[in-house]
């Protein structure tokens, strides 16, 4: 993930564009994230920072996070994550990102964990034809024809089959920063992003 922020889906908005147009957007409750720790190629074996997300008690963390956490003085977050990062970037603990890393025109990225959907048919997951709707077609969501007989004789593997639907980490690129409200840490990022309302998606800058 290049340099951003962890945050929360809110929902989805418009809003109006310079030239009147209608813009649908998300948006985005994204940080502040304190860096938690500097990992050097010296000690470590690659430049990164971790920062963290969405404050709690010391008493909502384990033992060893809170020893963690007390190391590099930082409050405790329920979320952690590690962000690649060039080895003389100017990131060290004790800093907070916030959405004032992006701009309005910003090219970023968002991944999310999709809605999970359950087991669901071909016609949903894999969107499937189907087959006649008419009256007694007798054969309207089902898969059909899955394999030959003779030869060879069984179903190739990683054939689009009914199954469990959504629960992916999903990455959605090439979305663009509309609005930042720094005051309320609101990010309004075109189009739709991974998730539920409420879920974790973390927000990279891309160039």
């Amino acid at each position: 993930m290049p340099i951003g922020l962890l945050g929360t889906k809110v929902g989805m908005t418009q809003v109006y564009g310079a030239d009147g147009r209608v813009v649908p957007v998300t948006v985005i409750s994204a940080g502040p994230c304190p860096v938690v720790q500097r990992k050097r190629t010296a000690g470590d074996g690659y430049d990164a920072i971790q920062s963290g997300y969405w404050p709690v008690k010391a008493k909502r963390v384990t033992k060893p996070l809170q020893g963690h956490f007390a190391k590099h003085q930082v409050a405790p977050t329920r979320y952690l994550r590690e962000i690649r990062i060039a080895p003389d970037a100017p990131y060290e603990p004790g800093q907070t990102l916030t959405v004032t890393l992006f701009s309005e025109g910003d090219t970023v990225e968002v991944t999310g964990v999709s809605k999970g959907k359950g087991f669901q048919g071909g016609v949903k997951r894999w969107h499937f034809r189907g087959g006649p709707a008419s009256h007694g077609s007798m054969f309207y969501r089902a898969p059909g024809s899955i394999g030959a007989s003779s030869f060879p004789s069984r179903v190739f593997k990683g054939h689009h089959m009914p199954g469990r639907m959504g629960g992916d980490r999903v990455t959605v690129k090439g979305l663009r920063v509309v609005k930042v409200l720094a005051d309320k840490h609101l990010l309004l990022v075109s189009g739709a992003v991974p998730g539920p309302r409420g879920g974790l998606v973390a927000v990279g800058k891309t160039t």
